[in-house]
């Protein structure tokens, strides 16, 4: 069986947070942050719109590009969202 892995950004309803995560179910997860089923970063600030994602099917490969978007500045992160989201730049304009 072959597993598929979200690499996964979510923000705040003001755009201001970005947050970073991997997991094998996006659906159960996104569902888990919007409920703020755990303590943490994204409960503590109301981080729960998903605005990008990626899928692999390499758990290994999933957290390298984590890793990857994590240690990149806010510019180049926000630069990929706009790629998949030609509305965002008008959001939060």
């Amino acid at each position: 069986m072959v597993r598929t892995y979200y690499v996964y950004l979510l923000t705040n309803a003001n755009h201001t947070v970005l947050y970073i995560g991997v997991t094998n179910d996006l659906i159960r997860r996104v569902a888990e942050h919007k409920a703020n089923s755990h303590e943490g970063f994204t409960k503590k600030y109301n981080v729960h719109k998903l605005v990008h994602f990626e899928t692999y099917s390499d758990i290994n490969a999933a957290i390298a590009r984590e890793k990857q978007l994590k240690a990149g500045s806010r510019a180049k992160k926000l630069a990929l969202i706009e790629a998949n989201n030609p509305a965002w730049e008008e959001l939060v304009g």
